[in-house]
């Protein structure tokens, strides 16, 4: 081990995925994520049962399809760990695992689709009180964002 000062960590607003706190000075949360195909409820729940055996906070899922939104929801009801819904292309998932309890949302708004689309994946998840993250930099209606929606 190396004798090292503590890390500096800036301040920030605390959220909760799930009941896991992030930020505000709370414990650094180990997330990882699945590589399995959702849509293999047996294997993927078992991933992530295994993930939280050594230690992971938060498990990430890859929401690609319907499909893969439907196996989430029996995904959810078998584990314990906090899920975060993996997002692209298709707004529609996103609300869809919302409905299912995600615990949050990860989308990226540059192939999400337009900005109501991305307006209504936000709305859905501050009215659910989930989480959402979406990727810094991006374009929307070809303008440059700063990961805000204006």
């Amino acid at each position: 081990m190396h004798n090292q000062a503590p890390i500096q960590r800036r301040k920030s607003t605390r959220i909760y995925v799930g009941n896991v706190p992030i930020g505000d000075g709370a414990p650094i949360a180990v997330q990882s994520m699945t590589n399995t195909r959702t849509t293999d409820v047996e294997a993927t729940v078992n991933q992530i049962k295994a993930l939280e055996r050594v230690g992971a906070d938060i498990v990430r899922v890859s929401v690609p399809t319907m499909d893969a939104a439907e196996a989430f929801k029996l995904i959810k009801q078998q584990v314990n760990v906090p899920l975060v819904a993996d997002i692209h292309f298709d707004y529609r998932i996103a609300l869809k695992v919302a409905e299912y309890g995600v615990d949050c949302l990860r989308i990226n708004p540059g192939n999400i689709g337009n900005e109501e689309r991305i307006r209504m994946v936000v709305d859905c998840a501050r009215d659910k009180k989930h989480p959402y993250s979406y990727r810094r930099k991006c374009r929307i209606a070809g303008k440059r964002s700063a990961g805000k929606i204006r």
